[in-house]
C-alpha cells in the first residue's frame, strides 16, 4: 500500500512538473490594451479605446501599492496565497445558500474570476461554474500567484468600460495607479463586485458604493489596526472624475504619436505639458486680441535644439473647430516659408567665402535672366551690409548672393537638410532665396536647429529619449556661429531694439499674404509660429512682422516670466568655434582697409574663407590748389586729398536713396598704373555664368549691365561681335541670335575687361 501511494505521488509530481515545463506566455498578452501617451513629468496626455472598445491600462503588480492589493484581497479573497485556486469551504458555503434558497452567495476566487475573464466563461449555469473551477486550477498549475492577482487587478471591471486598476485610478482620480492613497484604494476595491450599482459618478459616490466601503473598512482596521488614523478621511468628500473629463492634451501631438508609434502600449512623449498649456493660452490671447483683423488661426512649434525633443506642439488654434480645420496639424502642413530661408543664403555665402557680416551688398532693380525679384516695401536702398540685408530682410541682396552660390546650392543644402516633396531646381529658379519652396514647421525648426548645433543636421525627436541619429554636416561651425550673431541684432517688432536677453530670429511672408512666419532662437531652444489660414485664403494682415512677431515674442516672454524652461535666457550664439576671427574692415566698403580708409568697424571673419580684398574705395589723389583739377603726384604745390571712388550704379543708388556722393574725378594718365586705380569693369547682369532660358516664339531679351569707376563708356561683345554700347550701369536688352553657348565681354574705353560665358535655351 505504501508503495501504491508513494507511485501515485510521484506521478502527480512527474505531471505537474511536465505541465510547468510547458511554454506558457504571459497573461497580460490575453487582454487588449489601450494606449497611454504620456508627457516628460509623467501626465497623461491621452488614453485611448482598446481594441474591444475598453478603457484598460496595464499596470504591473510592482506598480501598484500594497495598500490596493490588500483592500482587494481582504475583499474579494482573503485566502487567494494560501488556496489552490479554488476556496473548498467558500464553495461549500455558496453552494449551501443555494440549496437553502437563502439566496445566491459568492464562492468565486480570485483566480476563478481571473478565468472567467480570460476564457469569457458564463458563471450562471452549472457547467459554467465547473469550467470556471477547473480552469482557476489550471491557471494555479501554470502561472505565479503574483501574475494571476496582476490579471485579476488589469482585467477586472470598475463600471461601465474602465477596465484595470490603471485605467480606474486615471479616470476616476487622475493620477497612476502608484499614487493611489488609502481610501482611494478601499474605493476601488469594492467596485467590481457590483460596477453598475457602485459606479462614481462625476464628484459623487453611489450609497452602495460608500456602504460596500464602510464594511470593507471594519475588516481592515481589524487586520491593520495602526490605519485607525485615517478614519476621519472616510468621512471627508472624494473628488472622482468621469469618463468625460478624460482629457486629451496636445491632441495634435498625439494624434502624431499615435500614427508613427501604432501598436504601442505606452508612448513617453517629450511633451512638457505645463509649456505647452502656456503656448495655448497665448495663442487663444493673440487670436482674440486680432480676431478684428480677421486672423483667425495660427501653429506654435517648440523644440530643445540640444536633444532635438518636442516641448510644445501647437497644431492650431482649436482641434475640435471645424470652421478653421482645426484637427489639421499645422506643423506638418507644407507653407511658403517667406524670407525665413534667407539666413541659409547667408550662411552658405559665409562658407563658400562669398561674404562676411560686414560685406557691401546692392540693394538696387536687378533683374536676372528673366526674374526681377521686387523687396517687400517696393523700396531699394542702395548700398547695405550683409547683417543689414538679413535683418532688414531685403529681397534683392538674398537673390544676388542666391546666384553667387555653387556647391552647394541653397536648393541642394535644403535637399541635404530633408526638406521633402521639392520639386526640380529648375522649377524654383532663385525664387527659392524668398519662400518659392514649401516647408512644414517641423523643416523649418530643424533647419534653425542646425545653426544651434553648429552646423549640424538632426531630425526631431517627439520621443522622451535622446534621439540617436546620425548629425549630418551641412555647415561649417563658423558660418553657424556669424548667422546667429547677426540675427541676434534683428529688433523686437514692440521696442525696436534687439531682445535681452538675446534672441536670434527672423520673419517670413508668404507671396499673396497667405502666411506669416516667425521664427528663431531662444537660449537653446528653437521657436516656430505661423499665423494664416489652412485654406490659403489671402489676408493683408498676414504679414510676418505685424502678425506672426508679436504671437513670438508673447509666447518667449510668457516662458521666461513663468520660469517654465531652463535655458532660455542662454546667450546666443552659445558656442565660439576657433575658426572665427573679428578683424577690421574699411566700414565704408566692408573691405580690409587700406591706408587712406577714414573709419573702421569690427565683423566676425573666417580666415581662410572669408573675402580678404584690400578696400580701394578711398585713394589718395593730388589737386591742382588754383584749378581743383587732379594732377600728378609729383606737381609742385598739388595738395593731398581723400577722395571716396564709388562706382556708377553705387553713385546712382547713393542719389535715388538722397544721399548722393561727388562723382570720382577724371583721373590723367600718370595714375593709371597705380596700384587701385582705374579698375576694370564689373558685370552686374548676367549675374552669373549659368543657362539661361529665353521663351519661343517671343522677343525675349537679356539684361547686360556693367558698372565702371572711370570710364565714359562700356561695349559689349558676344562671341567676339560687338553688340552694343552703354553708358556705366546702363542696361541693354540683347536679344541671342539663336541658342547656344555665349562668352560675353564689358570692354571700357581704357581696354579693361570683364567676362562670363553663358548657355542660351529655348523653352516652349
Amino acid at each position: 500500500m505504501p508503495c501504491i501511494i508513494a507511485l501515485g505521488l510521484a506521478a502527480i509530481c512527474l505531471v505537474l512538473a511536465v505541465i510547468r515545463l510547458i511554454p506558457k506566455s504571459p497573461l497580460s498578452g490575453r487582454y487588449p490594451k489601450s494606449t497611454a501617451i504620456y508627457a516628460s513629468h509623467g501626465e497623461l496626455l491621452r488614453l485611448t479605446l482598446a481594441s474591444d472598445g475598453q478603457y484598460r491600462l496595464w499596470t504591473p503588480l510592482t506598480d501598484i501599492p500594497a495598500r490596493a492589493r490588500s483592500a482587494a484581497l481582504l475583499y474579494e479573497d482573503r485566502w487567494f496565497y494560501h488556496h489552490p485556486g479554488v476556496n473548498p469551504g467558500s464553495l461549500a458555503r455558496a453552494a449551501w445558500a443555494i440549496l437553502a434558497g437563502s439566496g445566491r452567495q459568492g464562492g468565486s476566487t480570485i483566480t476563478m474570476q481571473t478565468a472567467r475573464q480570460l476564457y469569457r466563461i458564463d458563471r450562471r449555469s452549472y457547467w459554467g461554474k465547473l469550467q470556471q473551477i477547473a480552469l482557476a486550477l489550471w491557471l494555479e498549475l501554470r502561472y505565479s500567484k503574483d501574475e494571476i492577482l496582476e490579471a485579476y487587478l488589469n482585467g477586472v471591471s470598475y463600471g461601465g468600460n474602465i477596465v484595470g486598476i490603471g485605467a480606474a485610478s486615471r479616470i476616476y482620480f487622475h493620477k497612476p495607479a502608484a499614487e493611489l492613497n488609502l481610501v482611494e484604494s478601499l474605493t476601488l476595491a469594492v467596485i467590481p463586485q457590483n460596477p453598475a450599482r457602485r459606479f462614481p459618478a462625476h464628484n459623487a459616490l453611489p450609497e452602495a458604493l460608500l456602504a460596500a466601503r464602510q464594511r470593507l473598512w471594519q475588516n481592515w482596521i481589524a487586520e491593520f489596526p495602526e490605519d485607525s488614523r485615517f478614519a476621519n478621511d472616510l468621512t471627508l468628500p472624494l473628488p472622482v472624475y468621469s469618463r468625460r473629463e478624460l482629457a486629451i492634451e496636445a491632441p495634435h501631438l498625439t494624434d502624431l504619436l499615435l500614427q508613427r508609434c501604432a501598436g504601442a502600449e505606452t508612448i513617453h512623449s517629450s511633451l512638457h505639458l505645463n509649456v505647452q498649456k502656456s503656448l495655448e493660452r497665448s495663442l487663444r490671447h493673440y487670436l482674440a486680441a486680432n480676431r478684428g483683423k480677421g486672423i483667425q488661426n495660427a501653429a506654435a512649434l517648440l523644440i530643445d535644439a540640444g536633444t532635438m525633443q518636442v516641448r510644445a506642439l501647437v497644431g492650431s488654434a482649436g482641434y475640435r473647430n471645424a470652421a478653421i480645420d482645426g484637427q489639421v496639424n499645422g506643423a506638418l502642413a507644407k507653407r511658403s516659408p517667406g524670407s525665413t530661408l534667407k539666413p541659409f543664403v547667408y550662411a552658405l555665402a559665409l562658407d563658400q567665402g562669398l561674404v562676411h557680416p560686414r560685406t557691401i551688398l546692392a540693394d538696387l532693380p536687378t533683374a536676372f535672366g528673366l526674374y526681377s525679384p521686387e523687396n517687400f516695401d517696393g523700396r531699394f536702398e542702395g548700398p547695405i551690409t550683409v547683417q543689414d540685408a538679413l535683418i532688414r530682410s531685403r529681397n534683392v541682396p538674398a537673390v544676388a548672393t542666391a546666384a553667387k552660390l555653387s556647391g552647394p546650392t541653397l536648393y541642394q543644402f535644403l535637399q541635404r537638410a530633408g526638406v521633402g516633396r521639392l520639386r526640380s531646381e529648375a522649377h524654383y529658379g532663385l525664387s527659392l532665396a524668398l519662400g518659392g519652396g514649401e516647408v512644414t514647421m517641423e523643416e523649418l525648426a530643424e533647419l534653425y536647429a542646425l545653426l544651434v548645433n553648429q552646423g549640424m543636421s538632426r531630425r526631431i525627436n517627439y520621443c522622451g529619449a535622446r534621439s540617436e541619429d546620425s548629425p549630418l554636416p551641412l555647415l561649417s561651425s563658423a558660418a553657424a556661429y556669424i548667422t546667429l550673431d547677426m540675427l541676434r541684432h534683428n529688433p523686437r517688432p514692440d521696442s525696436k531694439r534687439p531682445d535681452r536677453p538675446d534672441t536670434a530670429w527672423k520673419t517670413g511672408t508668404s507671396w499673396g499674404f497667405r502666411d506669416a512666419w516667425s521664427v528663431g532662437v531662444v537660449g537653446h531652444h528653437v521657436l516656430v509660429v505661423w499665423v494664416g489660414n489652412f485654406d490659403g485664403a489671402k489676408n493683408p494682415a498676414l504679414i510676418g512682422g505685424k502678425a506672426a512677431a508679436p504671437l513670438f515674442f508673447a509666447i518667449i516672454d510668457s516662458l521666461r516670466s513663468q520660469r517654465l524652461l531652463n535655458g532660455l535666457d542662454d546667450p546666443i550664439p552659445a558656442f565660439k568655434p576657433v575658426t572665427v576671427a573679428q578683424v577690421e574692415v574699411c566700414a565704408a566698403s566692408g573691405d580690409l582697409p587700406n591706408a587712406e580708409c577714414p573709419v573702421r568697424a569690427k565683423t566676425w571673419f573666417i580666415p581662410g574663407k572669408s573675402p580678404i580684398k584690400t578696400s580701394t574705395l578711398h585713394r589718395a589723389v593730388y589737386l591742382d590748389p588754383e584749378t581743383g583739377s587732379v594732377v600728378c603726384p609729383n606737381t609742385p604745390e598739388s595738395r593731398k586729398e581723400i577722395v571716396e571712388f564709388w562706382d556708377s550704379e553705387m553713385l546712382r543708388l547713393f542719389e535715388q536713396a538722397g544721399m548722393p556722393r561727388r562723382p570720382p574725378p577724371h583721373l590723367p594718365d600718370c595714375y593709371r598704373n597705380s596700384a587701385g586705380l582705374g579698375d576694370a569693369p564689373r558685370i552686374v547682369s548676367p549675374s552669373k555664368a549659368g543657362t539661361y532660358t529665353l521663351r519661343l516664339g517671343k522677343a525675349s531679351t537679356l539684361a547686360l549691365k556693367a558698372n565702371t569707376t572711370a570710364s565714359d563708356s562700356v561695349y559689349w561683345f558676344a562671341n567676339q561681335s560687338f553688340i552694343a554700347k552703354t553708358a556705366p550701369s546702363e542696361a541693354y536688352s540683347w536679344q541671342p541670335g539663336h541658342p547656344g553657348r555665349y562668352l560675353i565681354n564689358a570692354v571700357d574705353a581704357e581696354g579693361r575687361s570683364a567676362s562670363t560665358e553663358i548657355q542660351v535655351e529655348l523653352a516652349p
